[in-house]
């Protein structure tokens, strides 16, 4: 962020079924102000010598802030490891801190408590389950990605950057953007913390590796 450049916001998310929300995100975060980086709109920074992967994980290192959907599409982009790009994107964001807001649709949440009901407790005991052709969800991973989101594997009094709002409709989604992100100047303040909080913590970590 320097001068007065706009805050860029990535949203990251598979495009199957959702497209007319993404359009509806996109028209509300660019009339706030924003600059909106979504590949479904065509507006993801691209370099033709990275690959895709490339190009998302740079979308989501050098935007301001990142806005992801967890829906119960896991996308078709699949690296060698078998993680989705949009899946990187997340654990990306995570593993940045970036600051992020995530929405999960409904039908994921509840696959999560109804499978941990049943006794499948985490991704690995998930993996032995086939799914069927008519599911709900396209890939039980999307479960794995919402575990990720909300900082499942810490415990509770460590988990900070770990809300995950729960939508069902259009409508819900579009009123979370809206809420979230309509107040761009407080938005603003809040990266210019932020960026502050990191620097004085890259100092001290800096300083420690430098003491004899």
């Amino acid at each position: 962020m320097k001068g007065n450049k706009k805050l860029t916001i990535m949203v990251s998310s598979t495009v199957y079924g959702i497209e007319e929300l993404l359009d509806r995100i996109y028209t509300l975060l660019t009339e706030f102000g924003y600059e909106v980086w979504m590949s479904h709109k065509g507006t993801m920074p691209v370099f033709s010598h990275h690959s895709t992967f490339d190009n998302c994980i740079a979308g989501v290192t050098n935007c301001d802030l990142f806005l992801g959907l967890i829906t119960p599409h896991y996308g078709s982009g699949i690296d060698k490891d078998g993680l989705s790009i949009t899946h990187q994107e997340l654990r990306k964001a995570i593993e940045l801190n970036k600051p992020r807001w995530l929405l999960a649709h409904e039908h994921v949440i509840f696959a999560r408590s109804l499978l941990k009901y049943l006794g499948y407790n985490g991704g690995d005991d998930r993996r032995k389950l086939l799914l069927e052709k008519n599911q709900i969800l396209d890939d039980l991973r999307v479960i794995d990605m919402y575990e990720e989101a909300i900082l499942s594997q810490k415990p509770l009094q460590d988990r900070q950057g770990n809300w995950v709002q729960k939508f069902n409709s259009d409508d819900d989604a579009a009123l979370f953007a809206m809420a979230q992100f309509s107040r761009y100047q407080e938005v603003e303040a809040f990266v210019r913390e932020n960026l502050r909080d990191s620097a004085r913590i890259s100092h001290i970590v800096q300083d420690r590796r430098e003491r004899p």
